[in-house]
């Protein structure tokens, strides 16, 4: 087994740290795994992505050309991502930031209104921890409480406090991701 998803959008949006919940949490469970960031200089504002390679043997290439899996949080990401999903594969859109839809019907894309569900649990820059929990139902590449158990174990302590509503923002990203797929039946 070999799972490549990307995800991107704005610096500042917690795309790498994303990566990284979902790269603990294969490492975590046994997996082979690796995250590649890639981000602009202007880091905050500017227009960052990684990459994560969850595998069961060793990971030939790090490099992925056609994901089967990609969250695209802003347009800008979107719209350079959306051709490059694997036919068959997933594409989590953040709505709030997306105002178009997508132009394929050989892929699964869900629309989740992140920016308003992570203002909904508590904070804007939960919107990572959404899409997340949306990513997870749509490509079950790990279970929701493997990513938690995850996120508890490597954030750091003074985030601590976070930890209920990052985890009330991947469960609500999850519920509402399951429900499209449950509608797209």
């Amino acid at each position: 087994m070999q799972k490549e998803i990307l995800i991107a959008g704005f610096g500042g949006q917690g795309v790498l740290f994303a990566g990284q919940v979902l790269a603990y949490a294969a490492m975590d469970t046994g997996h082979e795994v690796t995250w590649i960031p890639s981000y602009g200089p202007e880091m905050r504002g500017g227009t960052a992505n990684c990459t994560v390679v969850i595998a069961d043997e060793e990971i030939g290439s790090p490099l992925v050309q056609y994901p089967p899996a990609v969250v695209a949080l802003n347009l800008p990401s979107f719209d350079k991502y959306e051709a490059l999903v694997q036919p068959g594969g997933v594409l989590v859109v953040n709505q709030s930031m997306v105002d178009r839809k997508a132009q394929r019907d050989d892929i699964t894309v869900l629309y989740i209104p992140g920016n308003e569900m992570a203002e909904a649990c508590g904070n804007r820059r939960l919107l990572n921890m959404v899409m997340t929990g949306a990513l997870l139902a749509a490509f079950p590449v790990m279970s929701l409480d493997e990513a938690k158990t995850a996120l508890k174990a490597h954030l750091p302590a003074k985030h601590q406090k976070l930890i209920p509503n990052n985890f009330a923002a991947m469960d609500k990203g999850y519920e509402t991701a399951k429900e499209q797929l449950g509608r797209n039946q």
